[in-house]
Order: structure tokens, then sequence, then C-alpha cells
């Protein structure tokens, strides 16, 4: 019995055996001569050449609308022009995909005009379930990028800060559904693969506002101290964006006043103004002896404080008491029952 299924199992074999090579016999023919090759690269190389025509296209479009959001004031509006720009870029990669597509279809179409379409589909099948094992990489880029596109997390333009990443933040330049390019203040670019973004810290208007608080004892000699104190401080795109401007002046008492002056600053530059500024200040008080303590620094967003000033309103309105519920006495029963526990005189 035993030879008998070894007989038949080795049969099985070499029938399997069989019809796969004649598969790979008739794929080969079909596929792998010398008319369909040439076929193939000539649809592929049309494809990649009108995809690249695409591209500096859609790229031209891309450079006039980053042109039109530098020019523009208006934050809101900026918001909405970097979001174009970003779908624009983004259709770049998915317009150069179809046309690849689209390709393989018409060397489909032109060497095995017999074949359903549906033999195109399950070849596109297999094909893709081989794939699957090689670029398996590739494809979680795609996922992750498009779902992080889909959900809007930043865009062309934007500062980012990407965790993990120890040193991975800087201003958007180029976004697809594989990879992002970021190109740091000191000038690095930085590749980054959109499976390894776990988070994103994303900079709304591109810069840090940062208040410095300052308590003199003469408020025209602590307004002087501010503009000797802008003359020294060095003035930039990629250093202090704005010198210091007196937002607000507040008396105390009569020897006492607060001064709060804000200044913008590009991202991972805080320093200049943390440091540099009020060490500036602290030289200059040495002689006047106006300053009644150190400057203090402080990052301020008007977005963020009316957030978290509404969040305190609401944690600080009074909690209702919960009423004691009454008791209802209705029926004789009831009644008697009270009046059954009443203690005896």
């Amino acid at each position: 019995m035993n030879h008998l299924y070894l007989f038949a199992a080795t049969e099985n074999l070499d029938t399997a055996l069989n019809q796969s090579k004649n598969v790979l016999q008739r794929i080969a023919d079909n596929v792998f001569n010398l008319q369909s090759l040439l076929t193939f690269i000539a649809a592929v190389g049309i494809a990649l050449v009108l995809g690249r025509l695409v591209a500096m296209a859609l790229r031209r479009v891309t450079y006039f609308i980053g042109y039109q959001a530098e020019k523009t004031d208006n934050h809101e509006t900026v918001g909405k022009l970097r979001r174009i720009e970003t779908l624009v870029v983004l259709s770049i990669a998915v317009i150069r995909t179809l046309l690849v597509v689209l390709a393989i279809y018409f060397w489909w179409s032109i060497n095995h005009p017999e074949q359903q379409p549906t033999a195109l589909l399950g070849a596109s099948a297999v094909l893709a379930v081989i794939l699957t094992g090689t670029l398996g990489p590739v494809l979680r880029d795609l996922s992750y990028g498009a779902s992080m596109m889909a959900e809007h997390w930043y865009g062309v333009g934007d500062h980012v800060v990407i965790e993990p990443l120890m040193e991975g933040k800087g201003i958007v330049e180029r976004v697809t559904l594989r990879s992002t390019k970021i190109r740091g203040v000191n000038g690095e670019i930085i590749w980054v693969n959109n499976q390894s973004i776990m988070a994103v810290r994303v900079t709304p208007k591109g810069l840090h506002t940062i208040a410095i608080e300052l308590f003199v004892s003469d408020i025209d000699a602590g307004n002087k101290l501010i503009e000797d104190t802008n003359v020294r401080l060095p003035i930039g795109p990629l250093m202090v964006v704005s010198p210091l401007n007196i937002m607000t002046q507040a008396k105390i008492d009569d020897k006492l006043w607060h001064i709060t002056a804000l200044s913008e600053v590009a991202p991972g530059r805080e320093w200049f103004l943390d440091d540099y500024a009020i060490t500036i200040m602290k030289d200059l008080d040495k002689k006047k002896k106006i300053l009644v303590h150190d400057p203090i620094s402080r990052f301020a967003d008007s977005e963020a404080e009316r957030r978290f000033a509404r969040t305190i309103k609401v944690a600080h309105k009074p909690r209702l008491k919960p009423k004691p519920l009454a008791t209802k006495v209705g029926s004789k029963r009831d009644r008697r029952s009270v009046a059954s526990r009443k203690p005896k005189a």
C-alpha cells in the first residue's frame, strides 16, 4: 500500500510540474519574444517621457503658486495656496503612475488581442502578489503617505519637526506618496520615508513668536533699553525675523512698570531671544540699573492663548451641587410606616 501511495504522489507531482512548465512556456512565448519586448519598451518609454513633461509643467504651476503665497500677507490665503501646491505635487506622482499603467495595458492589448481584459486583471493580481513580497517597504510608504495626505498632516512650505528623528526638522519642499523632502535651517536636505514618520509637529505660521517680559523702575529708560537691544540683534530670515516691538506697558506702582515686547524668529533659532537678547539687556543695564530682575522670555502664540483661555474658562465654571432627593409620603400606608419609626416620648 505504501508503494502505491508513493507512486500516486510521484505521478501527481510530475503532472503538476508538467503543467507549470507548459504555463511558463506559454508565458515566455507570448511575453518574452522580440516583438513583445520592443512594444513593451516603446510603450513604457513613451509613458515615462510624457510623465516627465507633465511633471515639468506641473512644477511650473507649483512655482507660480509658491510665488503667490510669498506675495500675500493673509495667513489663511497662504494656507490655502500651500494645500493647493501640495495637491499639485502629489498629482505628479499619481499621473506618472497612471501613464505607466496605461502603457502596460496598451502593450497587453497589442500583443494579446484575442485575450479578454479579465486576463490582464488576473495577471496583474498574480504580479501584485509577487511584488507585495519584494516591494513591501515601498507599498507601506505609499499607504502611510496616502493616509497622511488624506488627513492633511502637513504641506509644502510648512515648517515641521518629524518624530522620532533626532534632527528631522525643516521646511517641507516636496511631498510624494512615498517620501517627504525637508530642508533644514543649515541647508541640509533630508529625505524621509513616509512609513518612518510616527508624528509631526507643524509650526502653523512658519515662525515662532517670543515675548520678553521686563519689570523696570523707569518706563522711559525701559523703552530705550529695548531700542538699544534691537540695534544689536541680527535681523534676517534665518535669525531674528522682526525686531522687538513693545505690545503692552502697565504701571504696577510708582517705581515699577511691566513691559511686554514681542519678536519673531525662525524655528530652531529661539536662542537669539531666549539667551542673546536677554544677555544684551543685562549688559546694557549695568550702568542704568533699571531692571528690577532678569527679563523673562516665553512663547507667545495668539491662537494657543485663545484656545487655552477657553479651556481654563470652562474649567473655572462653578460646579452645581447635587440636590438632596425629597422623600414623598403619598399613601396612608407610607404615612403609617413613617409614624411607626418616630421615637416615642
